[in-house]
């Protein structure tokens, strides 16, 4: 009886696995093989060895791009996370009529794509858009401010592409927060600041923690925004590589900095995992 049962089991076992097997051949032909090879080219090209990574500590032009890339990206995660809690503490406390609103705003920027995105803040902040006109029109400046082909336009256009990111893990995290106990301490004196930091802001750490990792690891990896808006002026690691592919033909070194973005990527997802449960901020469960 026992042969039996271990038996089926392992039918069983083997039917699932010739199910999943297709899915399995076509991410290890589509996905890691494309990987293996990024990899292999990053030790390779032009000779085989570790000369292309020892350029992230000797080569200036590299370092440069490098150190471009975390100022805006730890800026761009910092603004987006003070203007995203805000906003994910409003739908928490907000009416349904006043929540669907807010979630529609919230949400439809990600139903426009981000090329179009990029060209309209071009259009807002160039020298004589809507924004430099507006503010020479109230008489708040005399000249135009440079808004465009620099650090400060790249980081308006990322900021307002991640909002959507830093809202919904932070509102998913707040609802599960018992707003009883906000009541329960204005009850016990506590003032509405004193509650706030004491209480809500302790136990919404976790979505915080979770909604800052995933939006510096989407602005890690950002290209389009910072190439239209940047004007070529402000080269993140993901359009020097681009630079180094197409332009260069230096295929080592832009797989070089292709893997250690993929490998940061991984360290920042591993980090995460040990303070947040990843299936519940991704929605596994």
């Amino acid at each position: 009886m026992t042969a039996v049962v271990a038996s089926r089991a392992l039918s069983t076992r083997q039917f699932y696995w010739l199910l999943i097997a297709p899915a399995v051949l076509m991410m290890a032909a589509f996905y890691l093989y494309p990987l293996f090879k990024v990899l292999w080219i990053s030790f390779a090209e032009p000779q085989l060895g570790l000369s292309n990574y020892e350029r992230l500590f000797t080569s200036e032009p590299v370092q440069r791009v490098l150190w471009v890339t975390a100022r805006i990206c730890v800026t761009t995660t910092a603004i987006t996370m003070m203007l995203g809690y805000v906003v994910a503490y409003a739908m928490v406390h907000a009416s349904e009529g006043q929540l669907r609103w807010l979630t529609f705003f919230v949400l439809l920027p990600l139903w426009i794509s981000v090329l179009v995105r990029a060209f309209a803040w071009v259009t807002l902040l160039r020298s004589n858009g809507l924004i430099n006109g507006g503010l020479q029109a109230l008489g708040l400046i005399a000249e135009p401010l440079p808004l465009l082909r620099n650090e400060i336009g790249v980081m308006i256009g990322m900021v307002h592409y991640m909002i959507p990111f830093a809202v919904l893990p932070l509102y998913a995290n707040m609802r599960g927060i018992d707003l009883r106990l906000i009541a329960a301490a204005r009850g016990l004196g506590a003032g509405a600041w004193q509650s706030f930091a004491r209480i809500f802001l302790p136990l919404s750490m976790p979505g915080i923690v979770g909604a800052g990792v995933l939006v510096f690891i989407f602005s890690l990896g950002f290209y389009v925004t910072p190439a239209i808006l940047g004007g070529g002026r402000v080269l993140m690691v993901s359009e020097y590589i681009g630079v180094q592919i197409l332009n260069t033909i230096r295929w080592g070194l832009g797989a070089m900095l292709a893997t250690t973005l993929l490998v940061s990527v991984l360290l920042l997802l591993a980090a995460l995992s040990r303070i947040v449960d990843l299936r519940n901020l991704f929605g596994a469960r």
